[in-house]
């Protein structure tokens, strides 16, 4: 059955309807940026910086949504989420932040903050190869001439990463 053009233009609106209405869609994948209070480079802090990442291995932040990729540059946060059911987006990186900003040490939030208010996202359209969207993601250390090459950089993951197999007893 093919989708006609109508349908897909509905599709869209409806869509658009409920981002502008602030409804997230179970089962929609979102690029997310956070960035630092005052896009301070606190994480160029090796402490902060595997701090946080400590909580991206953790399952219950993150509930039902599925963390497809991420990275985390000096002062801004990148993810790519599959969001779940349980949860709004608002919801989802509000816990995130919350979760986050308890695991580094004092010093680097400011009054209490770690990260600044709200954050950005971008859904990724039905045509958008996820895989190609953590690409990019995690490519930003790159692109920002942090490292000569990303295995130089320590703070990202992706889904699509191959793992180690484990060992055999």
């Amino acid at each position: 059955m093919a989708v006609t053009a109508p349908a897909v233009d509905r599709a869209l609106r409806r869509l658009r309807a409920e981002r502008l209405a602030h409804r997230s869609v179970p089962g929609q994948t979102y690029f997310l940026t956070v960035a630092t209070l005052y896009r301070r480079p606190v994480f160029r802090d090796d402490e902060a910086a595997r701090a946080v990442c400590r909580v991206h291995t953790a399952r219950w932040p993150w509930r039902d949504a599925t963390l497809l990729a991420w990275v985390l540059m000096p002062d801004h946060w990148h993810g790519l989420v599959c969001l779940g059911e349980r949860d709004t987006l608002s919801t989802l990186v509000g816990r995130f932040k919350a979760v986050t900003s308890r695991a580094v040490e004092d010093r680097h939030r400011v009054n209490g903050w770690l990260w600044g208010r709200g954050f950005t996202d971008r859904v990724l359209g039905p045509s958008e190869d996820p895989v190609a969207a953590a690409r990019y993601l995690v490519g930003n250390p790159l692109r920002a001439g942090l490292v000569p090459r990303l295995g130089d950089y320590a703070y990202w993951d992706s889904a699509w990463m191959p793992r180690e197999p484990e060992a055999a007893d």
